[in-house]
């Protein structure tokens, strides 16, 4: 019965120790059709206790949080509860940050400069699977890694859109660069996941692509 329920319904959580910025997320959330704030918390410690009952489909997280940090947050909730998705909300862009919560389990990174229609649509895209990011931090991460001998198993075109997922782009600017279909471009990617055994953008990105430290 709450699987139907989730079915139409985005359930969020928020960790944010800002109380007008998370009351302005949970006001944003709540006033957006097809979303709703099921719990709002300001630190790590309360979220570690409470957001297993809660069960969010996706936190939105802060990183720089009173006691224990958002990505010590992750870090202990991802491998328990693999279903919840983490979306980083913060105002920290440098790419150690961005690395270590990637690394802890967040999918997706968002600066706090986001808009609220960015906010929205990156939440969507994040419970439809995708990995939204800030474009400054897409590029943070472009920027940041150098590609390693790509896997033999992909082909040349599989790359290429791997290394424009990588870049921040959508799955329609990518049929609109490569002058291909909407659906061709999910096709690849899920070859792209097939091959790599992998389960997101993110995951597949960090074994084709390394990061420079």
């Amino acid at each position: 019965m709450w699987h139907f329920y989730n079915m139409e319904t985005i359930r969020i959580s928020i960790v944010e120790d800002l109380a007008e910025v998370r009351n302005g997320l949970r006001f944003l959330v709540n006033q957006t059709k097809g979303f709703e704030c099921v719990s709002d918390y300001g630190n790590a410690e309360d979220a570690l206790i409470h957001l297993p009952q809660d069960a969010p489909d996706i936190v939105i997280m802060d990183i720089g949080l009173p006691h224990q940090t958002g990505i010590e947050c992750i870090r202990k909730l991802k491998p328990r509860y693999s279903t919840m998705q983490f979306m980083i909300f913060t105002v920290y862009e440098d790419s150690d940050q961005v690395f270590d919560a990637l690394a802890a389990g967040a999918s997706g990174y968002l600066l706090k400069e986001a808009s609220p229609d960015k906010i929205i649509s990156s939440l969507r895209e994040l419970y439809e699977g995708g990995a939204p990011m800030s474009l400054s931090i897409a590029r943070k991460i472009v920027s940041s890694f150098h590609s390693t001998s790509a896997p033999e198993v992909l082909s040349a075109r599989e790359i290429e859109i791997l290394e424009l997922l990588a870049k921040g782009f959508l799955y329609k600017e990518i049929a609109g660069k490569l002058f291909i279909s909407l659906g061709t471009v999910r096709q690849h990617i899920h070859h792209i996941y097939e091959k790599l055994h992998v389960q997101n953008r993110t995951e597949a990105i960090n074994k084709v692509f390394k990061p420079r430290r």
